[in-house]
């Protein structure tokens, strides 16, 4: 088994139902703005969503758990990737550079405590690190995004957790964009299919960055301007070439198809486009299977 990959085989992937994410149309009634979601969120429909990922996830051969319900957390914490990292040697807890979200990394440790996930550590104040910038470019470089979400001492301690497990930490500086109020993760920019195939927007990527995945044999698959806003570059490698997408951008599916890859659609209205949140961000990978 290997963590230290985003696109071996999923075989263990950590979700938070929205049943015990969004608890109630009267949470979801008191949050959703404040939060920054583009609209309030149908406690049924993204329920059904959901239930229709977990069948995909599950019949690409992953077994899901679910984070139990947690009165200190909110609506965000539906995305269950950014909380915390993989590593072989273990979890590490982040501390969310959105204020909002800052009762999560407790959360979600105690719930990885509870199914004897070993904890490497966790990152202190007065660093910040969120998982939706972070992801393994091979099972020895990991790159991550310095952003409004990740600061330098957030990566400065994740670099002194990793040690020796990693042999390059690649940092990449993310946009202003839309500001410190916006979501703009690394992986807002790039999800990795294949060890030698990625998802790109390149207008947004720092040219360095984009020649050091060029220069690794990476292919690029381009996201068009008028599907990075609906989520082109955000998917899920369940399996090397094998990724889940949200429904639409037909484009950037093409792409990849051209690319050799299979693209598994699901409905995400509720659970996706209105929270601002993929397939990558709902889901904490916590273990992937070696191929031989």
């Amino acid at each position: 088994m290997s963590v230290q990959s985003e696109c071996l085989p999923l075989s263990l992937v950590l979700l938070k139902h929205p049943r015990d994410a969004f608890i109630s149309e009267a949470a979801i009634a008191s949050q959703w703005q404040r939060l920054g979601f583009v609209a309030a969120p149908d406690l049924a429909k993204a329920s059904e969503e959901f239930d229709a990922l977990v069948d995909l996830l599950q019949s690409a051969g992953a077994e899901v758990q679910l984070l139990p319900r947690d009165d200190a957390t909110s609506l965000d914490s539906l995305y269950a990737r950014d909380a915390s990292i993989m590593c072989d040697r273990g979890a590490i807890i982040c501390r969310m550079g959105k204020a909002a979200r800052s009762t999560e990394a407790d959360a979600q440790e105690r719930a990885l405590l509870q199914m004897s996930v070993p904890i490497l550590g966790r990152i202190e104040p007065p660093g910040t690190l969120e998982g939706g910038d972070v992801f393994w470019v091979d099972e020895r470089t990991l790159a991550v995004g310095r952003g409004y979400r990740t600061n330098d001492d957030g990566i400065r301690q994740l670099r002194l957790l990793l040690g020796d497990g990693v042999d390059e930490l690649i940092v990449v500086p993310l946009p202003h964009w839309r500001g410190p109020g916006d979501v703009m993760h690394l992986m807002s920019l790039v999800s990795p299919v294949d060890r030698d195939l990625a998802v790109v927007y390149s207008p947004l990527l720092p040219v360095p960055f984009r020649e050091r995945l060029l220069d690794r044999g990476i292919t690029l698959v381009e996201v068009p301007d008028q599907e990075f806003e609906t989520m082109g570059t955000n998917v899920l490698a369940v399996k090397p070439r094998v990724c889940i997408a949200l429904d639409g951008n037909m484009i950037t599916r093409q792409r990849l198809q051209a690319a050799g890859a299979t693209v598994i659609g699901y409905d995400g209205g509720e659970i996706s486009v209105k929270g601002s949140g993929g397939p990558t961000c709902l889901t904490r990978p916590l273990s992937r299977r070696k191929v031989d």
